[in-house]
């Protein structure tokens, strides 16, 4: 079996708003994580332990952005829109398919 490696959140699709990628931002909204780490070649056991110290700093806030303090809303909501922002003149389409 081949171990996937993540590309890193600047590498990957939709300029990072995946699964993965969410997981590195919300890292870096909590300070788990310096906003300079990509996470590139990370292997599936260090993103699985990164997953599960992001759902820990979530669990407080119930994982939702409006219930963060304003300082951590204020960071999450510059780090997602810009992010947002790049992907869609990239292309990224948000509208949801018969798939999703």
């Amino acid at each position: 079996m081949i171990e996937q490696i993540y590309v890193g959140i600047d590498l990957d699709e939709n300029e990072g708003l995946t699964h993965l990628g969410r997981i590195v931002r919300d890292a870096w909204v909590f300070s788990i994580l310096p906003e300079s780490e990509t996470c590139a070649g990370w292997s599936g056991a260090q993103m699985q332990s990164l997953y599960e110290k992001v759902y820990a700093a979530w669990e407080p806030y119930a994982h939702l952005p409006s219930r963060l303090p304003d300082e951590l809303r204020e960071k999450h909501a510059r780090l997602y829109e810009q992010a947002i922002i790049n992907a869609k003149k990239k292309g990224w389409d948000t509208e949801l398919d018969e798939d999703d």
